[in-house]
């Protein structure tokens, strides 16, 4: 789709989460103009959550004009299983949609041209292109929060599998772990997932914590049984990712999510537990995500002007694009 002529243009990015979706304009420097966050209505079913993502699209959209930009395209991310050459939401657990036609759901909705992408693939892609990956031909991002997942890059481009590639967190690799929501015993999501080290802390210790962050906080301060249980999720991610490293041979890792706001408490102990696991394989580098909870939604726009047939960020440099936007979705 062509800009109009003159125009001060934008397109819409949305990142949609399991309990809330983050939205922005974006310009062709991928800087936020404005931005929008709203709930997502998982509990009222898969028709609800779609209502609520063309509506924000709207107050998007209706944004742009108060500001004097024109939307020409929007690019919107989901969990779960995306089928991006059919734009297709194949399956999500969390959000309860099955083969949902979703892009030209949008575009029906919003008359501007929609491209659907996976949550956790997009924000490889924002990393690869504008933050801790950039310069890398074979990453791997993997995100690790409520449930772990990643995406493989290789020169620049996500691996996608008809949708199904990325899916660590279902990877065995503790098997006497608590059984994870997908049914199985023993995957990383079981073991090393934000929401699983504040259940496992809460059942080995009798005491109730807010989120893996709070158990981060008593691993600094050397509380026993937390250093115990976060060794355990250290031990489980580096297992999986020796074998990613010996399938892929990814040059760097880049964590994300919000388990890698532990930073070093998290990084420090992975390396040396990950070299452990390797010996002829490529050490990849280990580092922490640049863009944050920023990379789904940049990640977004990008999918948006790739729909209007335009490419912003291609050749930018990494620092220029990261410190723009820093704070402000």
């Amino acid at each position: 789709m062509a800009e109009p002529a003159g125009a001060r243009t934008c397109v819409i990015a949305l990142d949609v989460g399991g309990t809330s979706m983050k939205g922005a304009l974006l310009d062709r420097t991928v800087r936020p103009l404005t931005t929008l966050h709203g709930p997502t209505p998982r509990s009222q079913g898969p028709e609800a959550t779609v209502d609520a993502i063309t509506r924000l699209l709207g107050d998007l959209a209706g944004a742009a004009v108060g500001i004097g930009v024109e939307p020409v395209a929007a690019g919107v991310v989901v969990p779960g299983i995306v089928d991006e050459p059919a734009q297709r939401a194949v399956h999500s657990v969390n959000l309860g949609w099955c083969d949902l036609p979703l892009a030209a759901v949008l575009t029906d909705a919003t008359g501007l041209p929609v491209r659907i992408g996976h949550d956790v693939r997009a924000g490889g892609t924002a990393e690869s292109r504008l933050g801790a990956a950039r310069g890398f031909d074979d990453a791997l991002f993997v995100a690790i929060g409520t449930g772990v997942s990643a995406a493989h890059l290789v020169g620049g481009r996500p691996l996608r599998a008809s949708g199904y590639a990325g899916e660590l967190g279902h990877l065995a690799v503790a098997p006497g772990a608590e059984q994870c929501a997908c049914g199985m015993r023993g995957c990383l999501e079981a073991v090393a997932s934000a929401r699983a080290i504040a259940a496992a802390y809460a059942a080995r210790s009798g005491h109730e914590v807010e989120g893996a962050e709070e158990v981060a906080a008593l691993v600094a301060g050397g509380d026993p049984v937390a250093c115990r249980v976060w060794q355990s999720a250290v031990e489980a991610l580096a297992e999986a990712f020796a074998a990613c490293a010996a399938v892929l041979a990814p040059e760097v890792i880049v964590v994300g999510g919000g388990l890698s706001r532990a930073g070093g408490l998290l990084l420090d102990p992975l390396r040396v537990a990950l070299d452990r696991r390797l010996s002829c394989h490529r050490r990849p580098e280990l580092v922490r995500a640049a863009l944050g909870a920023q990379a789904g939604c940049l990640g977004a726009g990008l999918l948006g002007w790739e729909a209007a047939d335009a490419d912003p960020a291609a050749g930018r440099p990494a620092g220029l694009v990261a410190d723009r936007v820093g704070g402000a979705l």
